[in-house]
């Protein structure tokens, strides 16, 4: 089939690389978002998308606007059979119904749940143990069409999110690649609606949600903090600065002394703080203006006071 992609960030970097290696189908042009200015010298910055399409000699488009005249209008001259959409932008139904196939998306989740901006964060965060890929047809409300496959994905106990989502990039390109074979082939007579009782959201995570709530339970801390990691990464306050934590782990241990929320354990070697159930383990973490140390090295470097808080609670 003839494709125009659109996708923006690394997750859509590597499907768009394998279909382009696996020659079944043919990527006419790719859709990606506008440079950006980062860094001390703000300097411009392609997407990883754009950066593996000149790579690969694809033509990239970058407009400010879906809704633009001009950019339809091209976009219309490739003749594509169908557009692929993995991690963009909401397309405008102008844009999307334009191919004879007309568009499908692939989201980071067993979709009906999980719709959203953030699927694979909600699913680490709230404990899953399974989640998936799903292409469907694009429809005018967001992550709602018709399904077309399936895959599901294991989630390991020792996952974050950064471990989590690069498996699952890697899973993309050959969930796309058989969606497409599906649809050339005729073989999708029947699509599966999504039931609406079943739908969860994945709502776009800012840093100032990265704030770890200590009057939780230890599970669920630990969830939070593998679901923020790297980015936006769990966060929580010690003497007035901002610590990032990168992991951390249910401890097995019981307090000898009452302790609360936030509270640090007195402990030579492990970093242990008390929840409202149970104890969590930093294992990794980074001080404002520091590089990342282990929990070991933070308490030699800082050497927490008795009965000293994280959090709000200090």
């Amino acid at each position: 089939m003839k494709i125009v992609f659109m996708g923006t960030p690394e997750f859509a970097r590597r499907p768009l690389e394998y279909l382009y290696s696996g020659k079944k189908h043919e990527i006419l042009a790719v859709v990606t978002g506008p440079d950006k200015k980062s860094g001390r010298g703000l300097k411009l910055i392609s997407t990883p998308v754009k950066s593996a399409s000149q790579t690969l000699g694809i033509p990239v488009f970058t407009p400010t606007s879906l809704k633009d005249e001009t950019f339809i209008n091209e976009i219309k001259e490739f003749k594509a059979d169908i557009f692929v959409v993995v991690a963009f932008k909401i397309l405008p139904e102008r844009l999307f119904t334009i191919p004879n196939f007309g568009s499908i998306n692939l989201h980071g989740s067993l979709l009906p749940k999980y719709r959203g901006a953030a699927p694979i964060n909600w699913a680490l965060i709230n404990g899953e143990t399974e989640t998936g890929l799903s292409t469907f047809y694009l429809k005018k409300k967001v992550d709602t069409g018709n399904i077309i496959y399936q895959k599901k994905i294991a989630i390991e106990p020792e996952d974050n999110f950064d471990t989590l989502y690069q498996r699952m990039s890697e899973e993309a390109g050959p969930a796309i690649e058989l969606t497409l074979d599906l649809i050339e082939n005729d073989y999708v007579k029947m699509t599966m609606f999504q039931d609406e009782a079943l739908a969860t959201p994945a709502p776009k995570i800012n840093p100032q949600d990265a704030n770890i709530n200590w009057d939780s339970d230890a599970e669920k801390v630990v969830n939070f903090i593998r679901g923020m990691s790297s980015i936006p990464c769990a966060r929580t306050l010690l003497r007035g600065k901002i610590i990032k934590i990168y992991k951390g782990k249910v401890a097995e241990i019981q307090t000898e002394t009452e302790t609360q929320p936030g509270q640090i354990i007195k402990d030579k070697h492990k970093l242990l703080v008390s929840t409202a159930k149970g104890v969590v383990e930093i294992t990794e973490l980074q001080p404002e203006g520091k590089a990342k140390m282990s929990g070991d090295q933070f308490l030699r470097g800082y050497q927490p006071r008795e009965k000293e808080f994280l959090g709000d609670s200090q």
